[in-house]
């Protein structure tokens, strides 16, 4: 599974009300994220900012 909840690129769409993922996924991308078939992101980053600062 995916780890979008950690993911810097799904963030909080005010206007929808939803969290949405913000990177531009192509269009067999975008079907493989809806559908759930995505084994791991290959744009997966982490959104914590302290990340880097731990390990070192």
């Amino acid at each position: 599974m995916t780890n979008c909840e950690n993911c810097k690129y799904y963030q909080f769409d005010e206007y929808y009300e939803y969290y949405i993922c913000t990177m531009e996924l192509d269009e067999d991308e975008m079907s493989r994220f809806i559908s759930g078939n995505a084994s791991d992101c290959p744009y997966y980053t982490s959104g914590d900012d302290y990340y880097l600062a731990r390990k070192q």
